[in-house]
């Protein structure tokens, strides 16, 4: 609290200082300055002179006066010294900020602080002992703002480097861009930064030059950069999780010895290890020397997670009513990375928001609204050691939709190969059987069959992407014979992600997703093989796996195609906070082709986003832009989520 006193007010009995309320610290209240006394000497500190928040900010915390004030001298001449201190070290503040000529005067009590004449500043602080907060104000004149006119770059023996090896956007300045330092050493961070991208890991600058004109007020820097060698990636140790296999780790490490160095390079690494389950933190050390071969050695430090694990969740959702869900997970069953888990789903549909109920039961599907999924799931990763995975699944379920219900089971297994990274491939075998009801009648099914994907991630992040390309492409046949229906199922999904500017403030998203089962007429395909659109997921604004054929009872029946494509822009208005204008569109189709004659469903809608630790919480309010057959459109539809839409 900062009180300012009247002259000749030394003769009026001082009332005591005013007490500010603040309820919880919510109202950003300070503690008041200790009370005037004969062993201390409170003072109230106030910056003046400039309109800079970040200027004002960078004085305050600068400023020992300010920043102890809460702390009084034992005297005046201790006072002073906090003032002599700070008019040396404020006009260094203000030059960082581009101020070459500011200049900051302290006075306490209306007297001026000199350096070596400071006896009456001294008396005047006295003069306050035992009745008061001596006033003090630090005045700050900036002065003309200097700005950045050109920033060269040369090395050691004064030689500027080529276009294609420093591009002319890092040297490149704008105009009226301030000669800021923060400015100067973000620039020498982004200097330094290409040449550590082009392979040179121990890139450094050895001499910065900065020259500020003060007649133009601007300044110019040299840097003298030292590139140092050109280096490949060296030997990769592993260290930590004691309790895995090492081979199994080193699987998951991509780069090769003498594969071409970069700080990208590094980051995959860090990234790749940490997808296995049963690894918790992972750091990856680089050498300080290379090696004889020219390579920079790297040192990967791991840590393991906790090895068993057990969830409980519940939901309530306005389509599916109300659920729950539980899970136990080994993430290192065996020693080698190898990954358990048990899950079982719960939900009962006939609280949600079911506008078919009546119509189902006039179609005599036969169910009571409980519906739930128990599944049991093995991975067994790095198989003797290479980059193959096994994975193995076995389930049973009663899924209960709006329009339909299966009752059904399968086991498949699959092995993948992963051929970096971000490439990923996989085949297996699938079975399942079980019986799938809807307006069209029952189907009695057996599958047998064999699936395969291809899957490829280039992605910066998996709930909130910035930049790159996600793609999965699948194709499952299950010849006739074997199977009952005979069908072939294919599936292909894309979205892509650019970041219009370097800090990924506005962000271009894009969707498309394809399906097609062909093989057998679309009342022979079991329900949980058909393609369905409308959703959260899929075309925001209408009812959730509605839209695509409608049958009989005006109940939709899925279709034997999909096709849906959305856009977003992602429009960072702070850091926290974020917009997304969108457009999604989309619908299932009869033919096991999409089939343009068809109307194609749209819908607009705006969304909010606030980004968390763990991702973007998601809210979007979706408007359907055509009405269909199947009804049940409302003008809005808000849906709530964790993570991106996609």
């Amino acid at each position: 609290m900062l009180i300012a006193w009247a002259a000749g007010a030394a003769s009026l009995a001082l009332p005591e200082p005013a007490r500010a309320f603040d309820l919880f610290g919510l109202f950003g209240s300070e503690p008041e300055p200790p009370a005037p006394s004969p062993t201390a000497l409170p003072y109230a500190a106030k910056v003046t002179g400039t309109d800079d928040s970040d200027v004002l900010t960078a004085v305050q915390d600068a400023s020992a006066l300010y920043r102890l004030r809460q702390e009084a001298p034992p005297d005046g001449e201790g006072l002073v010294r906090r003032a002599e201190a700070d008019i040396l070290k404020l006009a260094d503040v203000l030059s960082g900020y581009g101020y070459y000529q500011g200049r900051v005067e302290v006075r306490v009590d209306g007297v001026p602080v000199a350096p070596g004449r400071t006896e009456a500043a001294v008396r005047a602080a006295e003069a306050w002992r035992n009745r008061g907060l001596v006033p003090v104000k630090v005045a700050v004149d900036l002065g003309p703002l200097y700005t950045l006119r050109r920033i060269a770059v040369r090395d050691r023996a004064g030689r500027p480097f080529p276009d294609d090896v420093l591009p002319p956007r890092l040297t490149r300045v704008d105009d009226d861009v301030p000669a800021r330092s923060a400015t100067v050493l973000a620039r020498e961070a982004a200097i330094v930064d290409n040449f550590r991208a082009r392979g040179h890991p121990f890139a450094k600058v050895v001499d910065r030059d900065p020259v500020v004109d003060d007649s133009a007020h601007v300044m110019d820097v040299t840097f003298t950069l030292d590139p140092g060698p050109k280096a490949g990636i060296g030997a990769v140790s592993v260290r930590g999780a004691e309790g895995m296999d090492p081979a199994t780790i080193r699987s998951f490490i991509y780069a090769e010895p003498g594969d071409p160095y970069s700080p990208q390079a590094v980051s995959a690494i860090r990234r790749s290890v940490a997808r296995l389950e049963g690894i918790g933190a992972v750091r990856v050390r680089e050498g300080t020397e290379l090696d004889a071969d020219g390579n920079l050695p790297l040192f990967v430090e791991v840590s393991e997670r906790e090895k068993n694990l057990i969830g409980v969740s519940a939901r309530y959702s306005t389509v599916d009513g109300p659920g729950v869900r539980a899970y136990y997970a080994n993430r290192n069953l065996f020693g080698g990375g190898e990954t358990f888990r048990l899950d079982a789903d719960l939900y009962y549909l006939g609280l949600g928001y079911d506008p078919f109920a009546q119509q189902r039961k006039q179609a005599g599907i036969g169910t009571n609204g409980l519906g739930g999924r128990l599944s049991a799931t093995y991975v067994q990763p790095a198989l003797w050691g290479t980059r193959n995975d096994f994975l193995a699944n076995a389930f049973v379920t009663r899924e209960v939709q709006q329009s339909y219900l299966v009752d059904g089971g399968g086991v498949s297994g699959a092995i993948r190969h992963r051929f970096s990274d971000t490439f990923s491939a996989q085949i297996g075998l699938d079975a399942q059987a079980g019986r799938s009801q809807d307006a069209l009648g029952t189907v009695n099914y057996r599958l047998i069959g064999v699936p395969a994907s291809v899957t490829y991630d280039s992605t910066d992040s998996l709930l909130d992407p910035t930049r790159g390309f996600r793609a999965i492409a699948s194709l499952a046949a299950y010849p006739g014979g074997l199977s009952d229906p005979g069908i072939l199922v294919a599936k292909a999904q894309g979205s892509t992600y650019y970041s219009l500017d370097d800090e990924s403030r506005f962000i271009l998203a894009g969707r498309v997703g394809f399906g097609s089962v062909s093989g057998a007429k679309l009342g022979e395909i079991p329900d949980n093989f058909r393609f369905f659109a409308g959703g959260g997921g899929s075309v925001r604004g209408y009812p959730y796996r509605t839209l695509g054929p409608i049958g009989p009872f005006n109940l939709p029946i899925g279709g034997r195609s999909l096709l849906e494509a959305s856009i977003e822009a992602r429009i960072k208005v702070t850091d926290s906070i974020g917009v997304v204008p969108f457009f999604d569109a989309g619908t299932a189709f009869a033919s096991s082709l999409p089939n343009f004659d068809e109307t194609i469903r749209k819908s607009v809608g705006i969304g909010l986003r606030y980004y968390t630790g763990i991702g973007p919480i998601r809210a979007d309010l979706a408007f359907p832009l055509d009405a269909y057959k199947g009804g049940h459109v409302r003008p809005a539809v808000l849906y709530l989520s964790l993570g991106q839409a996609f």
